[in-house]
């Protein structure tokens, strides 16, 4: 692949966002065929939006569900940066207009307080990291005209991440099992999704532990104070202006969002 191929890649999908207007498959368009040159679309752009003042203060994990990845042929999840002007807090008002074809999704989002620098990073190390657990809700707004999406598609989309939103009741895990924590997303007062930790990789650890070890790989390791959405635990739910969503947790509390 060469290196102009990705640029334009790149500049597509930035135009898109700009102009929010969605556009076809950049793996069609531009020739992006492996994960390596989808990551490297990725990065261009994170660089960009680095140079512009943007602050990247977390990561996401997408795909952590067995059967999505089957439906796309792969066999692990992808990850996707976020940053500062992505955030939301409970009860946020979301601007439909600023969103291309928004979904929903219920999550654990886990805050760091060390760094994670090793790509063999352990499962002890992660969990001495781990500062405390808030409810998440992740707004996924792909880039590709009807979410018609392949696996490069999304990983170079940034992993089709739009906006998040956390809950404001920090929650330590030291004797909580996520794999068992149970999910309701409700879409206008109607159980729109239901789902459980143990459709995140099997454990939400699990997804974070990936994603540490992938972030060192690929030089951009997490810190402490960074956010990690972990991974959705429920399907996906579509959403648009007038739609108000509430997530609740087992244990770990409630989060909502209203879109107008």
């Amino acid at each position: 692949m060469t290196t102009q191929a990705i640029q334009n890649a790149a500049a597509a999908l930035t135009q898109s966002r700009l102009k929010l207007q969605p556009c076809q498959r950049i793996s069609e368009q531009f020739g992006i065929t492996t994960l390596d040159d989808a990551y490297a679309v990725q990065e261009i752009n994170t660089r960009i939006a680095l140079e512009q003042g943007r602050r990247l203060i977390g990561r996401k994990v997408g795909l952590t569900s067995i059967a999505v990845q089957q439906q796309l042929g792969v066999d692990q999840p992808d990850f996707g940066m976020l940053f500062a002007d992505m955030e939301h807090y409970d009860g946020a008002i979301i601007d439909s207009k600023t969103l291309i074809q928004p979904k929903i999704k219920g999550e654990i989002a886990f805050i760091l307080k060390h760094d994670l620098f090793a790509i063999d990073t352990t499962l002890s190390e992660l969990i001495q990291a781990v500062d405390y657990l808030v409810p998440a809700l992740e707004i996924v707004d792909s880039a590709i005209e009807d979410w018609k999406i392949t696996l490069i598609d999304t990983v170079a989309d940034n992993a089709s991440s739009g906006l998040y939103v956390l809950g404001n009741t920090p929650v330590r895990f030291s004797e909580m099992n996520l794999a068992l924590e149970g999910m309701i997303l409700e879409k206008n007062g109607k159980q729109a999704s239901i789902g459980v930790g143990a459709a995140c990789l099997g454990h939400p650890l699990e997804s974070c532990l990936w994603l540490a070890r992938k972030m060192a790989e690929y030089g951009r390791p997490l810190l402490a104070g960074d956010i990690v959405l972990s991974g959705a635990i429920g399907p996906m739910v579509k959403v648009e202006a007038g739609d108000h969503i509430r997530m609740q947790l087992t244990r770990l509390g409630g989060v909502s969002c209203f879109f107008s």
